[in-house]
């Protein structure tokens, strides 16, 4: 009998179709990065965000998805009681209480909800006969709209929005019917004025920015006149490396966090950013195919919920940036400078390949 002896590349549990998106996605970044900033101790703190996140991904991939089944209800509540301290305790930072700040750490528990609600909804509707009935979707509605309804208390509609996605992406994986969209989407419209009532004064003027941006052009809607021009003026081919007016002269706010897609676009044009979008395309095409091939219900739900969460917060930054969506302060994934969504994205993709390369092993 022939046996093939495993090198120690094989042994590692790791996806290579998507590290290689990956780090197409986090080398663009560290480019535009530098340009954007022009200072290389910013480049060497992302360059260690980067390791010890990437770090991370391969460690959790490493874990079985048994495990990530197992801790769902754990993590879920822990990252919930967080949220409950930061309301209480957090530190205050731009006008927002998000973060908890230890002495060797600071932190937004936030972001852990990110990954725990697809994990404790992937786990609930494992245990269900699906499709499940509308009827049945009481406590997974409550555990998206507790923790988003936290999240957006402290206000940090951006991440409550991703958490919301995450949610309902798991729902709709699980096979709902149609007509519960149709219903839940006519009740969010219902909702809207509601929603109004409570949204804080800074938001409701990011939506009427949204619908006439030369309502203040020097106040509010200055940032998305500046990404607009920058983006425009980049033109087919972009102005080229280092060569960004808007930017270099910092008529540009948040240009290496929120904004920096007008950044790339300024500097390389239309070309660049399909090249940009074609690798975000490539990551998420190849996270529904290891969603599609898992081998059971919870897996099939929490890799997809991951990667469509994933093109939300592409889809969000780059329509806030192109002005067709209000600003919500959503970072461009594995492109912005930042450290603690660099580390929950890194997490996710971490599981993701877990769910593959532990796919191959049971197979055999």
């Amino acid at each position: 009998m022939y046996y093939k002896k495993r090198t120690f590349l094989s042994k590692i549990h790791i996806d290579w179709a998507l590290l290689v998106g990956i780090l197409g996605v986090c080398s663009l970044g560290l480019i535009i990065l530098f340009s954007a900033k022009h200072e290389m101790n910013v480049i060497e703190r992302q360059v260690i965000r980067l390791f010890i996140a990437g770090g991370l991904m391969i460690g959790i991939a490493q874990i079985s998805p048994r495990a990530f089944r197992w801790s769902a209800p754990w993590l879920y509540s822990s990252a919930l009681l967080l949220l409950i301290i930061v309301l209480v305790l957090g530190h205050i930072s731009k006008g927002g209480q998000r973060w908890l700040d230890l002495w060797f750490l600071r932190f937004q528990p936030a972001e852990l909800m990110k990954i725990a609600v697809p994990l404790m909804l992937a786990k609930y509707f494992s245990e269900q006969v699906l499709p499940p009935k509308p009827s049945t979707l009481f406590i997974p509605l409550l555990l998206i709209l507790i923790p988003a309804a936290l999240i957006a208390k402290q206000p940090d509609l951006g991440t409550a929005i991703l958490i919301l996605s995450s949610g309902l992406f798991v729902i709709f994986f699980s096979g709902i019917h149609y007509r519960f969209l149709l219903y839940l989407f006519g009740l969010v419209t219902l909702c809207l004025p509601v929603l109004w009532y409570f949204m804080r004064d800074y938001q409701k003027e990011r939506v009427l920015v949204l619908l006439n941006p030369e309502r203040d052009p020097l106040g509010s809607a200055y940032q998305i006149i500046q990404s607009k021009i920058a983006i425009g003026s980049g033109g087919f081919y972009g102005k080229g490396w280092f060569n960004g007016s808007q930017s270099h002269l910092e008529f540009l706010p948040e240009r290496t966090t929120d904004f920096i897609f007008a950044v790339f676009s300024e500097e390389f044009g239309f070309v660049g950013c399909l090249i940009l979008l074609a690798l975000y395309l490539y990551i998420i095409i190849r996270g529904l195919y290891i969603s599609v091939q898992a081998q059971d219900t919870f897996s099939r739900l929490l890799a997809g919920s991951l990667v469509m969460t994933l093109f939300v917060y592409v889809f969000v930054n780059i329509g806030m940036v192109t002005g067709l969506l209000p600003v919500v302060g959503i970072p461009l994934p594995l492109v912005s400078y930042g450290g603690t969504s660099l580390v929950t994205l890194m997490a996710s993709f971490g599981i993701l390949m877990s769910i593959q390369t532990h796919r191959t092993l049971l197979a055999k």
